[in-house]
């Protein structure tokens, strides 16, 4: 954070539809004004999935501004800069990623994808909340770290570490 300005984070993933929309909404809410979160992916599906919406509304979380989006909004020279980017899904951490203006620090915090989960809507509702869990675990141990530590290398470390949590343990 520069002065008064929060931290800028982006959650990618492929569909921008489930997990990084999770994300872009915890941190936000969790934050508490500390952190801007935005969300994108590589070949958004142009809609947010309607059982994260759900989630997110049954928790009162605010889901005004929320969309599927392109990470070409976060390219380019009139771009916003960005401190952090969390890629969620195994297919956007793999994809060649466009240069993102400012360097951020960039981690993969892979998540299953809850979208892709079949069966019942209780078994569809249960993987998104699997999800939330593990997204919001990990959010919290980021938020907690002395991010104004100059030691950039420690907290790359410190980050990477909290995305190697499995699902179950977060």
């Amino acid at each position: 954070m520069t002065g008064n300005n929060p931290y800028t984070a982006l959650f990618l993933c492929t569909g921008n539809s489930a997990r990084s929309i999770l994300g872009e909404a915890i941190l936000n809410h969790l934050g508490e004004g500390r952190f801007l979160a935005c969300s994108a992916g590589s070949q958004p599906t142009g809609k947010v999935n309607h059982y994260a919406i759900e989630l997110l509304e049954s928790l009162d979380y605010p889901l005004e501004g929320l969309r599927s989006k392109s990470w070409h909004e976060f390219t380019g020279p009139n771009a916003p800069a960005i401190d952090f980017i969390f890629t969620v899904c195994d297919n956007a951490a793999q994809e060649s990623c466009p240069i993102w203006p400012g360097h951020p620090m960039t981690v993969h915090w892979g998540i299953p994808d809850p979208a892709a989960v079949e069966g019942t809507d209780a078994d569809k509702r249960q993987a998104f909340a699997d999800a939330y869990d593990t997204l919001s675990n990990r959010i919290e141990a980021f938020i907690g770290l002395l991010i104004t530590s100059p030691d950039k290398i420690e907290l790359h470390h410190q980050l990477r570490k909290i995305g190697q949590t499995l699902p179950d343990s977060a």
